[in-house]
């Protein structure tokens, strides 16, 4: 289901408990305030729901596989478990494979190792740098990177043409983001897959920032594989996952070597070994897996569900459209888009101020304000700086990042949030923006170690 189609369901959720809801921190100007965390898009909170299933699990905590005894069975039997619950959430297909690992990041390099010698890799410069950089790190591997598309058309036009004109024709992937980290905007996963599949390759979505704010369906949106991260699905316990097609996984040597990812090791006469590796996703989970993590992920991933994730995105859907509606009262505020104003997304913005470097916006929105954001170029810097290409910014204000000769200071300021976030915050920090434009910071700043800070 699209997030217009979501958002027209009315029964819209309450926001569902998280972690650090009530916390108090200071601010500069006298007092304490409850804690507004609108930077989901880094890591979310953990759901209450979450946290008291782990510590429910605790004491039964035991090694996984192999372990004669109850709490090992136990463990054993969890960990599977959340396997398959993460499978049903993720809509995954009989024959395919989740992997546990550590996170977005490390999914897509263990992609990455088990791509077939000659590969053909196409990533738009768009990407967040862990859908973005893994690839070169195989020199058997070609990378074709495509320019930043303007609308969702020309992202596929572009993958199209591309696609058609390699050479020679091997195997190939795509990888592309369900959701930008920096702008919000949903890509056309549908329509960029059908195009990589029409010319014989592969599509690997990176959906750190989907599945956390959008229901994902391998089989609706026809994708070779997903890749997300715990911690950003309310589950911060370091793990992350790699769901899909199994024969590339199946057929590559181990991402990792050592226990669990062998069946049978044996000596050889010439004084070597030989290893026979396992077939399932246990392959590439050598060590002792985190279950933990797995199950925490399991628990968020059942939580949604059963809260109504539908009704979850309805109520996201009127937060960041008052979010976008508060920005556009202030003239001096403009928001970074690649597709325009009426592109779908999800809870993640990114927008400069005039007259403001973005780390001194964001130093005073939480100093004075008890406000927490993100500035700088969140690990997506070819997006950014296209975004930012027009915008003038002082390189001598307070935690403007040091830039090369030449080049201009670039930053910008994101705001987050996500189904633990209340109408309040997003109030208060419109509130606080139109404070600082209007009124200008109450205290004083200076820049240490790159940042700004309250002086």
């Amino acid at each position: 289901m699209s997030v217009s189609a979501v958002a027209a369901d009315r029964s819209v959720c309450a926001p569902l408990p998280v972690l650090g809801r009530d916390v108090l921190v200071p601010l500069v100007t006298g007092g304490e305030v409850d804690y507004a965390a609108l930077d989901y898009a880094a890591s979310a909170p953990a759901l209450q729901r979450v946290w008291d299933d782990v510590a429910a699990y605790a004491p039964y905590y035991g090694s996984v596989h192999r372990g004669a005894g109850y709490l090992s069975q136990l463990s054993t039997d969890l960990f599977e478990n959340s396997r398959r619950t993460i499978g049903e959430f993720l809509g995954c297909r009989d024959e395919d494979q989740v992997v546990f690992t550590r996170s977005t990041t490390d999914s897509l390099n263990l992609l990455a190792a088990v791509l077939p010698q000659g590969t053909r890799v196409f990533v738009f410069e768009t990407e967040h740098h862990a859908s973005l950089l893994p690839w070169e790190q195989r020199p058997d591997v070609a990378v074709t990177y495509l320019n930043a598309p303007r609308t969702p058309q020309q992202a596929v036009d572009t993958l199209e043409k591309a696609l058609a004109a390699r050479e020679p024709y091997g195997p190939a992937l795509v990888c592309v983001t369900g959701a930008s980290n920096v702008t919000g905007e949903l890509w056309p996963v549908q329509e960029l897959a059908a195009a990589a599949h029409a010319h014989g390759a592969r599509i690997v979505l990176d959906a750190a920032q989907l599945v956390p704010h959008h229901p994902v369906d391998l089989g609706e949106l026809d994708v070779d594989w997903v890749a997300f991260s715990g911690h950003k699905l309310y589950a911060p316990f370091g793990a992350g996952v790699l769901a899909g097609r199994a024969d590339w996984l199946r057929d590559a040597e181990p991402y990792l070597a050592g226990g669990g990812a062998s069946r049978k090791v044996s000596r050889r006469t010439d004084g070597g070994v030989d290893v026979e590796w396992h077939t399932t996703a246990a392959r590439h989970e050598a060590g002792s897996p985190n279950v933990i993590g797995a199950y925490a992920i399991a628990s968020a991933c059942q939580a949604l569900t059963e809260a109504g994730f539908e009704g979850l995105v309805a109520r996201e859907q009127e937060l960041i459209a008052r979010l976008r509606s508060g920005l556009a009262d202030v003239p001096e505020a403009a928001v970074l888009s690649l597709f325009g104003d009426d592109a779908a997304r999800v809870g993640v913005l990114s927008f400069v101020v005039e007259g403001w470097n973005s780390s001194h916006f964001a130093a005073a929105l939480s100093a004075e304000y008890g406000i927490g954001v993100r500035d700088g170029l969140f690990c997506a810097h070819p997006l950014v700086r296209t975004l930012l290409g027009s915008e003038p910014q002082d390189p001598g204000e307070c935690g403007a990042p040091d830039a090369a000769p030449g080049e201009k200071s670039l930053n910008a300021i994101r705001v987050s949030l996500g189904v633990g976030t209340p109408d309040e915050h997003v109030d208060r920090f419109l509130r606080a923006v139109k404070e600082l434009v209007t009124n200008g910071a109450r205290w004083n700043y200076r820049t240490e170690d790159g940042r700004c800070v309250p002086a």
